[in-house]
């Protein structure tokens, strides 16, 4: 995945948007308000913040090398992950989705409806790749 593949992924997710609030070389990526993805656009090779589970955190840096602590951020929620260096699409796609899944999970009950539209999409979407 790159990170045009990246971005393009992330703003598919219901509401999301895409800011710069922290200058034109980080991309960040929020759901109702919060975040739930950053991209910088000046490392080399290409690294993504994404937030996740404490115990799947960890796990994913055992089984990936390309997966660290997140960067700049809380080191427990969020894992910076090299997105060109050999983690499948897939796997790309999942570590997206529940990052923007505990998100949403979070955000006051009148904002329930996008976690109810991202589960009838993400169903969607799996049974049309059958």
């Amino acid at each position: 995945m790159d990170l045009a593949d990246f971005r393009e992924y992330c703003l598919r997710k219901p509401d999301a948007i895409e800011e710069t609030p922290f200058g034109p070389d980080v991309l960040v990526f929020k759901v109702g308000g919060k975040m739930f993805a950053l991209a910088a656009l000046d490392e080399v090779p290409p690294t993504v913040n994404l937030k996740c589970d404490p115990d799947l955190a960890l796990e994913l840096r055992d089984r990936y090398e390309q997966v660290r602590p997140g960067y700049h951020m809380n080191k427990k929620h969020w894992n910076t992950v090299d997105i060109e260096g050999g983690i499948p699409d897939f796997e790309l796609r999942k570590m997206i989705d529940h990052s923007y899944q505990l998100v949403i999970e979070k955000l006051p009950k009148p904002r329930a409806k996008i976690a109810a539209r991202c589960r009838r999409s993400s169903v969607a979407a799996r049974r049309a790749r059958r």
